[in-house]
């Protein structure tokens, strides 16, 4: 098999959703006569947001794993302000910040370039070297974020003109939702755009996830990158789903439920709002489920909207758990967090809603990547923050539906093109054109 170096921050037991994709692109690449080899960070060094290591007994038999040191600026954020004082994507743990907590942010946004986890680039870069030159690798592929990741394949590059280096951008860079909240200033957002640039102009492949996110790039940064530019879709594994247990679903009430992290920058007051519209029409109660770290503001939304008394708040659990809650609502909720480029968004966990063969419940922009999918699968509706009203009708025709004994889920199939192996088909054949 032909020997590939597989870089990720982010790797078991390492939990969340930003783990999957290269979890199944390592499961699955051998399937296409590539033997990957993991480059990533000692976990007893690393800034995780979430840990789930039971994806651990998921990575495959006989993968060889490098992990290495980091230096993690994080924690010595939270040394000096308490780990709530630490910045993460989103923010989901902020409410009300304190002095403290808006310096860090400050100090995450403009010394942290291209964000906190750079300090593993100089270990990674030293551990990669001699992997390439005795591994006879000819092709690496670099997973992000933390999008610092990806300077690895700059510096690797200069020692190694000829190796095939192949970006994988989960997500978006400098205008990535929560930007406006680092307070960069311009300095930051200069040097910043210059590692996007330089990662955009010499990768010989970038991998994104969407096709908004690639006409972004495009006009940033010209048709002469649309070549190099190549969509593969995030998805689901087929054999996550045949261990879990399924539960029988409520009758006596309609259960919405939302996986994930949730920050108060993502705007969920329509949501809230809507299901207080429903809750006076609606022939059942209205049980909201929340699996995950979700950020104080988000529960005042609630509150203020006076469905607090419906909500049920979960801390994060392990994958193979999220996938039972999943398959157990009635309805899903996705929310697109509100900010620029927000077309562009395109969660790992929208896929694994598709793969349960619930109804989907969109809050965001009805133009975006996540809204055509749901549209494409015919698995549920998109809503506007201004179309309260309608989500607010949708909501009571589904708790008819459920009293009525006629929820039957999604039905068709339409998503089984984005499973995993097909998405791994897709980059395996990219690696080959690479080379």
């Amino acid at each position: 098999m032909t020997p590939i170096l597989f870089i990720t921050y982010y790797w078991p037991p390492s939990g969340g959703a930003g783990v999957q994709r290269g979890l199944k692109f390592v499961k699955y690449l051998p399937q296409h006569g590539f033997r990957p080899i993991v480059l990533t960070v000692d976990p007893a060094q690393a800034s995780y947001p979430a840990l789930d290591p039971s994806l651990e007994a998921e990575v495959p038999a006989g993968v060889q794993v490098v992990r290495t040191p980091s230096f993690e600026p994080l924690r010595l954020l939270a040394a000096l302000g308490g780990k709530g004082a630490v910045p993460h994507a989103g923010f989901a743990t902020g409410g009300r910040e304190g002095v403290m907590k808006r310096a860090m942010r400050w100090v995450r946004g403009n010394w942290m370039i291209p964000d906190a986890r750079r300090g593993w680039v100089r270990h990674a870069v030293k551990a990669a070297i001699p992997l390439i030159e005795r591994e006879g690798i000819g092709t690496v592929l670099i997973s992000s974020p933390p999008h610092s990741s990806q300077l690895i394949g700059l510096r690797l590059k200069e020692r190694f003109p000829h190796l095939r280096w192949i970006a994988d951008l989960r997500d978006p860079w400098t205008d990535i939702y929560f930007a406006r909240e680092l307070m960069k200033g311009r300095r930051a957002h200069r040097l910043d755009g210059a590692y996007e640039a330089a990662v955009l102009e010499r990768a010989d492949a970038v991998v994104v996830v969407g096709p908004s996110m690639r006409s972004g790039f495009v006009q940033r940064y010209g048709h002469g990158v649309e070549p190099r530019l190549h969509v593969i879709p995030n998805g689901y594994d087929a054999d996550d789903l045949k261990g879990i247990a399924r539960h029988p679903l409520p009758t006596d009430r309609l259960r919405i439920t939302y996986v994930g992290t949730m920050a108060g920058s993502y705007a969920p007051q329509a949501f809230f709002s809507a299901v207080a519209e429903a809750l006076k029409r609606a022939p059942l109660p209205i049980e909201l489920r929340f699996i995950g770290q979700v950020g104080q503001a988000v529960r005042e939304a609630a509150a203020r909207a006076g469905v607090l008394d419906r909500c049920v708040w979960n801390a994060p659990v392990k994958h193979a758990k999220a996938l039972e809650e999943m398959a157990a609502a009635h309805l899903l909720l996705l929310v697109i967090p509100e900010g620029p480029g927000d077309e562009r968004i395109l969660t790992g966990k929208l896929f694994e809603y598709l793969a349960v063969e619930r109804p989907v419940l969109g809050l965001g922009p009805v133009e975006g990547d996540a809204a055509r999918i749901i549209a494409e699968c015919r698995a549920g509706a998109f809503f506007t923050r201004d179309q309260g009203n309608a989500m607010a009708d949708w909501i009571v025709a589904r708790a008819e539906a459920v009293q009525a004994g006629l929820d039957h889920g999604v039905t068709g199939g339409q998503h089984a093109r984005y499973e995993r192996r097909q998405a791994t088909a897709a980059l395996a054949a990219l690696i080959h054109a690479a080379g």
